[in-house]
């Protein structure tokens, strides 16, 4: 029964690497790290690095029932949809993420169970093949140098994934100064059954010892990764560069409110990137552009299919509108670009900033200047530096405007710091629209003092909204689901069963009543 339980933890909970296959890369190496093998040469090092970035793409695939194509999870369309489903500024339109955009999962859901086990599946490549690089380096198959670079790569989806479990399975950090329960942070790979049993012995921890795990990370992959200057051509991009460990050391101090490590850390990315001078720019040419800082790099032989691909999911089956709630907001104004970037469908509103319906080769945004300097003003403003808050705002949101010079905020245009927050706060809603950010912006700001969730916000029901339910400038009174308080157990996702039916001790670590 032990070794029973054993194997399922492997194939399950994803302590082991899938059988993922595509075209563009050999997949022995990063699929089967025989540490004989998969290390023994620059080429093969490299190739095994590649998987990491492969996991985090498309995650979990399989040829039996239970999945037969990719699914996108935890960074594929999953990640953007499923972290704009939980929000309200979306509406779901189909059955596909219906069971998350209800809150009617359990732990048997695979929408937030499969988020848990293939999260932890890229978490567990990243740590084999950190150990990996580490023999290469010993064994002098690379420069240390090098070393450093493949280990920042790989540090940084470790800290990025573990970020992203923690805002969907604990609490916020700033309820209870970060003394909650966090997630299991594991730092060793795992591929035999001595290290299997290590693994089984790694609980929670906290939420404030997961964020000082993956600050360490984050650091490591800072002082050791290239600048985007220093990457050549799409890599600039789709290669984890200085400034991707940078921008996610933002989000995190901004879910911890320290909001001066915000501004800090926002000062080192200004020389490394600047915002277009047109907002549509990016979503143009999400590759070659001045301001996305890490994208997922995807193509017509590599992505993660009709199930997982971001144009598939919002524009070519139209599985997540826009909502009335979002549109209609009176201060997202009627000749905003960025309303541009949208179609409508059986009446309802669709965004199109993913656009290639065929070959599904859109990148995959997963942080942008824009959103860090919406970060750094909101860390102005409630530090009140109101200057410094109010040109930052103006920089993202002036180049959406037909008239700037008339319809930009002036000191004159909020009368105190709260109303400035929340303008900051709805252009972060405007310019991420879509991006997969709504989740941690709810998450971060429960009870917030100014500007405060209070959990799962009230939505329009699941379906096509009418024609008729967007105006632009006129608030959006139709149906809404009740919301659900942030005291609810369905605020955070439970542990799936398939954990903990094999893991007593993450089984006496569930989240309250479930």
């Amino acid at each position: 029964m032990n070794k029973l339980k054993k194997y399922i933890l492997l194939v399950f909970v994803g302590l082991v690497f899938s059988s993922c296959q595509q075209d563009i890369l050999d997949t022995t190496s990063f699929n089967n790290p025989n540490p004989e093998l998969a290390f023994t040469s620059p080429e093969l090092v490299q190739l095994a690095v590649n998987g990491v970035y492969n996991a985090a793409q498309i995650g979990y695939y399989s040829s039996t029932p239970l999945s037969n194509s990719a699914r996108g999870y935890v960074f594929g369309a999953a990640y953007f949809q499923q972290n704009e489903v939980r929000g309200e500024d979306v509406v779901n339109t189909q059955a596909f993420y219906q069971l998350t955009y209800e809150s009617n999962y359990d732990p048997t859901t695979a929408n937030n169970a499969y988020y848990w086990s293939d999260a932890y599946r890229l978490i567990n490549r990243a740590n084999l093949v950190n150990e990996g690089i580490n023999r290469a380096v010993n064994n002098k198959v690379i420069s240390e140098d090098q070393g450093k670079i493949y280990k920042g790569e790989v540090l940084f989806f470790r800290a990025l994934a573990h970020l992203e479990l923690l805002k969907h399975f604990s609490r916020p950090y700033h309820l209870d100064n970060g003394s909650s329960m966090g997630v299991p942070y594991r730092t060793i790979g795992v591929d035999t059954e001595a290290t299997i049993e290590q693994a089984m012995q790694v609980g929670r921890g906290t939420v404030a010892e997961g964020y000082e795990k993956l600050f360490e990370d984050l650091n490591f992959a800072e002082n050791g990764l290239p600048g985007n200057a220093q990457r050549q051509g799409i890599n600039k991009i789709g290669k984890i560069t200085k400034g991707a460990a940078i921008a996610i050391k933002i989000r995190a101090y901004l879910n911890m409110r320290n909001w001066s490590k915000v501004i800090e850390e926002y000062n080192k990315l200004t020389s490394m990137y600047t915002l277009e001078s047109n907002p549509l720019t990016v979503f143009n040419n999400n590759l070659t552009n001045t301001e996305s800082i890490f994208s997922i790099i995807n193509t017509a032989n590599n992505n993660p299919g009709v199930n997982g691909a971001l144009a598939s999911q919002f524009s070519g089956r139209s599985l997540i509108a826009i909502s009335p709630i979002l549109w209609n907001n009176p201060l997202w104004l009627k000749d905003d670009k960025r309303r541009s970037v949208t179609d409508v469908v059986s009446g309802s509103r669709f965004t199109r900033k993913y656009k290639d319906i065929t070959t599904f080769s859109d990148a995959s945004p997963i942080v942008r200047f824009s959103e860090m300097k919406l970060a750094a003003a909101e860390a102005h403003a409630r530090l009140n530096n109101m200057t410094s808050a109010l040109l930052l705002l103006n920089e993202v949101r002036n180049r959406a405007l037909e008239t700037p010079n008339t319809e930009a905020y002036t000191s004159s245009s909020f009368s105190n710091k709260e109303g400035m927050i929340k303008a900051i706060l709805l252009e972060r809603r405007i310019e991420l629209s879509c991006e997969g950010v709504r989740w941690a912006d709810i998450h971060r700001l429960i009870n917030d003092d100014i500007a405060p969730t209070y959990g799962i916000p009230a939505k329009v029901p699941n379906g096509f909204p009418s024609a008729s339910s967007y105006t632009i400038g006129i608030p959006y009174t139709g149906n809404l689901t009740n919301s659900i308080p942030y005291t609810d157990k369905r605020f955070l996702w439970p542990i799936p069963l398939m954990t903990t039916s094999v893991n007593p001790l993450l089984a006496g670590q569930q989240n309250p009543e479930w």
